[in-house]
């Protein structure tokens, strides 16, 4: 798995525990995995499709460095499926682990169509 992109967690990014909120980590990681799908496939037209269970197994903090990490698992006719790891830079604890993101090449209709990419870009 590659890590492509940092966070830094700042105070407005903190639930009332005075750590990372979940939501906050969602809204980067779907960002961040749009961004990929997009330079994978060489388009903006992509959506999301599916997001599988989200583990969030440690907690981020104020002042960490985050950094997000996909991995490809299969190239479909319309579709691109991956893997997402979020953890701390420094630490390489994982903070949330989601086993399947699916996004999907449309149209400008909004239909889902054929993207011609065979193969995983580094």
């Amino acid at each position: 798995m590659i890590f492509r992109s940092r966070r830094l967690v700042k105070t407005e990014d903190l639930n009332p525990r005075g750590t990372l909120f979940g939501g906050k980590c969602m809204q980067w990681i779907d960002e961040e995995a749009a961004i990929f799908a997009m330079c994978q496939l060489e388009t903006k037209n992509v959506v999301t499709k599916l997001i599988s269970e989200i583990n969030f197994l440690a907690p981020g903090r104020i002042g960490d460095v985050i950094e997000f990490g996909m991995e490809v698992t299969h190239i479909g006719k319309t579709s691109l499926t991956f893997r997402c790891e979020v953890r701390n830079k420094d630490t390489k604890c994982t903070i949330v682990n989601i086993a399947k993101m699916v996004f999907v090449n449309v149209d400008e209709s909004g239909s889902a169509t054929p993207h011609g990419i065979t193969e995983i870009k580094e």
